[in-house]
């Protein structure tokens, strides 16, 4: 802590008038600045993995100590929308005179030492800042505080006297013999008319629990105490509670019987918790919690968007979906209107859609979104003109080869899905009785003689040739279901493929089936590449089914569940559990921020009952259940972390002589060769800040209380539906801490990175991976007209299979928007947290990371220009670069953030 020489509290009522405007606090900690300003301060507002708490007042000592220091307190403040400074009103103008008479603030500092001689907490010493000056969006304070010499720093309590919450971003306390000390907020200050309780924020020093210096362990308990809430009531905007809730709110019965969802958690439909919001139950589905029109309650410095800037991603996807959707609604008049040519989709590209002028909402549309919309001076007219995505940019006519089709599996958006052939013939693991024969219908003989010879099949599975995209058993319960939802349709599908002598893959043949219902038996069909027209156009419409399949479980598992639903818990957990003191929360929150208010935009519009996702793929309404499904049968933390997954997936063996200890099953896998880097590097980061803070003598992991009760709330409670799961990993040992801690870092980092930010490049022209197919494939009892149509016109039977032009466009729009990094964006390993960069340990650690980061970089470039990796280069190719650190602002296809912040 810091040790100043400082004036006491009481030593003279003067200095008490002197000091009458003092210092203010937010979500940060204080430390003593060695280095002056760090970039991080002045470039950006960050959150320093800390957090404030109310204050109570304790016995404390009252021993006056003669020496003292006078000290200055700058505070600087964040206009904020809808805070303080956003309007003028009567509030506003009695703050102003607050501010007039200097008392704005209120700011009293906490020793982190007992005094000696009485065993109790010494006095804190208070004050009042005042106003002195604004510089765009930036209020500064200023105050004037005595301390007693012997007074170690150990917290600030903040008080508001405003009328509105302030977003304090950090402090500085200048006059200290050994420099200035600075406390990073980064949080919003409720006003002392809505809590009287005071904020409080800790300095950047760590403390194990055990360590926790005598005067800070109430504040430690009490800031703990607050955040996990009673549990009970309707959570407020200003509210700082974290608590677990079911996801009950996704459906809107009291709007529509159409709109009602089933819970998603609990024993019926098991799911990870969300955050609760404590709304009221719906009038017709007591299961459910009421939506309302609002803002869905997330814990207030958990929303971020009123601060960051204008084209941060939160307010981008706001606008798409409250006002250019809507608005293309009304342009694109019939709802079920496919595209008739081929050309109408390119028109997306050259001519764009007329749509009605948006309403302005404060800010400029046209601004907010310049990939989107263009204005046509002369008229005024909002054109929605989409740019042409990477994929088609380097080659038209990509999407419809065989080879892409199969490239993007190891290269694309979804990486996760394809894993190795073991065992024949494939069989599913369904009830026959319900879903029909468990046998596949892709047969040997089918297989070799798509191999045309080079191996048997027995070889093939023995030299590990055979890959699979599998997604038979997870929707064939929902076919049915599906099918008799309008305009939609559904298969379970298998997709196989052949490991090339170049490290390619072949795709060999597509089966679709559908189950028994009634007395319809079970329909399926196995379709190969032919060199026939017929069967090329089959295989083409296959494709396109196995394509909407693969876009599905990318967007509700890969993407949202593994990253976006799985993350929410260790959130919560985090912050009930573990003090903002605690070295493993300060090395885990800035992967934490920003998750949770996307989470609940998602649940308010992308994810909900008849929301983006049900209208426009295939599964519709029951989307999120299928989600549920794989939870249920597939999740396991365990096998979350890269390596892990690579191996269930047979895509790697362990080899203690290979590099990064695995052995990849393809050589040339783009995702796996440059994640299994990026594990690495994120392992030794974690592993450097673990040792320093878990020494290997008397390890205190085990004894760590708040540690073991984090990581059982996240087993437990979180992720409740699976607490008995043997596989959960037991935090005993410093390896223990760092697999688990690197695998949460993976998934907010890494994984999200790779599925996220590449949406655009390969789904912003639809035909390479549509999101829903509208029709069934023309061989399954076709009438005769359909079966007409096919032969006459395949073109037109393959442009009715995808999506129509409402649904196309609005996925094409929002997947433009989610590909999009801000020009605030905080990428892994860019700038360092105040609480890092003051431990000289650690800081040396950051550095060897950040320097680790730039060699992927190089890395990466390096192999995106070697033509022997086909996966990644050569003509027309979309270079590997998902997994690239660093990236500009804009839809790139590079850059890893910290957190899943989109």
């Amino acid at each position: 802590m810091l040790n100043p020489k400082v004036l006491h509290h009481t030593e003279s009522a003067r200095s008490l008038v002197l000091l009458r405007k003092s210092f203010v606090s937010g979500h940060g900690g204080a430390q003593l600045n060695i280095h002056g300003p760090s970039p991080f301060l002045r470039k950006k507002l960050r959150n320093c993995a800390v957090r404030c708490i109310s204050g109570e007042t304790k016995a404390v000592a009252e021993t006056v100590v003669g020496k003292s220091l006078t000290i200055k307190a700058v505070v600087s403040v964040q206009i904020a929308a809808g805070g303080f400074f956003s309007n003028l009103d009567l509030e506003k103008g009695l703050d102003d005179i607050g501010d007039l008479l200097g008392k704005s603030l209120l700011l009293e500092l906490v020793s982190s030492d007992f005094d000696s001689t009485t065993g109790l907490e010494k006095k804190t010493v208070t004050g009042y800042a005042h106003r002195t000056s604004k510089e765009n969006n930036v209020v500064k304070y200023e105050s004037s505080l005595t301390v007693p010499e012997d007074f170690v720093v150990g917290a600030v309590l903040v008080e508001n006297e405003h009328h509105k919450e302030m977003y304090l971003n950090h402090i500085v306390l200048e006059g200290f013999i050994n420099g200035p000390v600075n406390v990073v907020c980064s949080s919003f200050v409720h006003s002392k008319s809505v809590n009287k309780e005071k904020r409080i924020f800790f300095t950047s020093k760590t403390y194990l629990p055990s360590e926790t210096p005598n005067g800070l362990k109430r504040l430690r308990e009490k800031e703990l105490e607050t955040l996990r809430g009673t549990g009970v009531g309707e959570r407020k905007t200003n509210d700082r509670v974290y608590d677990y809730d079911t996801y009950n709110d996704l459906g809107n019965p009291d709007s529509s019987a159409e709109l009602a969802r089933p819970v998603l958690g609990g024993s019926q439909h098991p799911y990870p918790r969300r955050c609760r919001t404590g709304r009221p139950r719906s009038e017709k589905d007591p299961l459910s919690e009421k939506r309302s029109s609002s803002t869905i309650y997330v814990p207030r410095d958990e929303a971020f968007s009123d601060l960051k800037e204008e084209n941060f991603i939160g307010k981008t996807i706001k606008s798409v979906l409250h006002a250019l959707l809507p608005s293309l609604e009304t342009a694109v008049i019939d709802s079920e209107l496919g595209f008739p040519y081929f050309t109408a989709i390119d028109s997306l590209f050259n001519e764009g859609i007329n749509i009605p002028k948006l309403k302005e909402h404060g800010f400029s549309f046209t601004s907010l979104l310049p990939r989107l919309l263009k204005t046509l001076a002369e008229k005024g007219e909002n054109i929605l003109l989409f740019e042409v995505p990477e994929i088609i940019n380097r080659d038209k006519f990509s999407w419809f080869r065989d080879e892409e089709f199969s490239r993007q599996t190891l290269a694309g958006l979804n990486p996760y899905s394809i894993q190795l052939v073991t065992e024949w013939p494939l069989k599913s693991k369904l009830d026959p009785e319900i879903y029909g024969t468990a046998e596949s219908a892709i047969t040997k003989e089918l297989i070799e003689r798509e191999i045309k010879g080079v191996m048997t099949l027995d070889e093939a599975i023995e030299r590990k040739k055979l890959f699979i995209l599998d997604y038979h058993d997870l929707l064939l319960p929902y076919v049915n279901k599906v099918r008799e939802l309008k305009g939609t349709t559904l298969y379970g599908s298998r997709t196989l493929f052949m490991l090339t002598h170049d490290d390619t893959l072949r795709p060999l043949a597509i089966e679709l089936t559908r189950p028994p219902k009634d007395d319809k038996p079970m329909w399926r069909q196995v379709f190969a590449p032919g060199w026939d027209s017929t069967s090329c156009w089959l295989w083409k419409i296959a494709k396109a089914h196995v394509c909407a399949h693969d876009a599905g479980f990318h967007q509700l598992v890969v993407h949202w569940l593994r990253t976006h639903c799985c993350t929410e818990p260790y959130i919560i957990a985090a912050n009930r559990q573990l003090s903002s003191m605690h070295p493993i929360y300060r090395l885990l929150w800035p992967h934490l921020r920003y998750t949770m208010e996307i989470n609940a935009l998602a649940r308010s519009l992308l994810i909900n009952g008849g929301g983006i996702i049900e209208t426009t793929f295939s599964p519709g309404k029951y989307s999120m259940e299928i989600s549920s499904a794989y939870y249920d049968q597939f999740w396991r933390f365990d096998k979350e972390g890269l390596p892990a997954d690579l191996i269930r997936r047979g895509m790697a063996v362990e080899d203690p002589t290979a590099k990064h200890g695995l052995k990849l099953t393809i050589q040339d896998y783009p995702f796996a060769n440059d994640g299994l880097i990026l594990w690495d590097i994120l392992k030794e980061w974690v592993s450097d800040y673990v040792n320093h803070f878990y020494p290997s003598e008397g390890s205190p992991v085990e004894t760590d209380e708040e540690l073991q009760a984090w990581w059982t709330e996240v087993r437990t409670k979180g992720h409740g539906d699976k607490k008995d799961e043997p596989w959960w990993p037991v935090l005993k040992t410093q390896d223990d801490l760092i697999q688990v801690v690197t695998t949460i870092i993976w998934v907010t980092s890494g994984h999200h990175a790779a599925v996220n930010f590449g949406q655009y490049h390969y789904g912003g022209y639809f035909p390479n991976r549509p999101t829903i197919t509208r029709t069934n494939i023309p061989t399954e009892e076709p009438s005769e007209e359909e079966m007409k149509l096919f032969l006459n016109k395949p073109e037109i039977t393959l442009l009715k299979t995808f999506p129509s032009q409402i649904q196309a466009t609005k996925v094409m729009a929002i997947l433009d928007v989610l590909s999009n990094h801000s020009g605030d964006e905080e990428y892994l390993g860019a700038v360092s947290e105040r609480a890092w960069s003051d431990n000289p340990v650690i800081n040396a650690a950051f550095e060897r990371f950040n320097g680790r980061l730039k060699e992927l970089e190089g890395i990466i470039d390096g192999r995106n220009t070697d033509l022997n990796l086909k996966n990644r280069s050569g003509a027309g190719v979309v270079p590997y670069e998902l997994l690239k650190p660093f990236s500009e602002a804009g839809v790139t296809g590079k850059g890893v953030p910290y957190s899943i912040s989109i």
